[in-house]
């Protein structure tokens, strides 16, 4: 998918998103990566994410990963994934790329360091 390219609806885990995230100071459009699978999203309202950062020098923990291949994912600026998951309705969510396979592959691998159950 371009980086000019957007969509909703039909979440694939490794698809690099857009949400509104709620903050301290108001709502953002942040960058995600989708972590949920299809069955999950057949189920429920919601899509689970794990948040992109593009403060890539603070990406220290073993549970981040700093994305190689993140233009080609339709992001503007390096950015890192952080295991930092949540939960958001899908119609608020809009697909703007798809994290590379090796991308995919590390942030998987972060996933199962962080999350019991993987």
């Amino acid at each position: 998918m371009s980086p000019k390219a957007v969509r909703t609806g039909k979440f694939t885990a490794g698809d690099v998103v857009t949400v509104d995230f709620p903050g301290v100071v108001g709502i953002k459009r942040r960058p995600a990566v989708v972590v949920s699978t299809p069955l999950y999203h057949s189920q429920r309202p919601d899509v689970i994410i794990g948040i992109l950062t593009s403060r890539v020098e603070g990406a220290a923990a073993e549970t981040d990963y700093v994305l190689q291949n993140w233009a080609a994912a339709g992001l503007r600026h390096p950015s890192a994934f952080r295991a930092f998951l949540v939960t958001m309705p899908q119609a608020s969510i809009r697909v703007i790329g798809r994290l590379s396979d090796h991308d995919w592959k590390e942030v998987q691998a972060r996933l199962r360091s962080a999350v019991a159950a993987l």
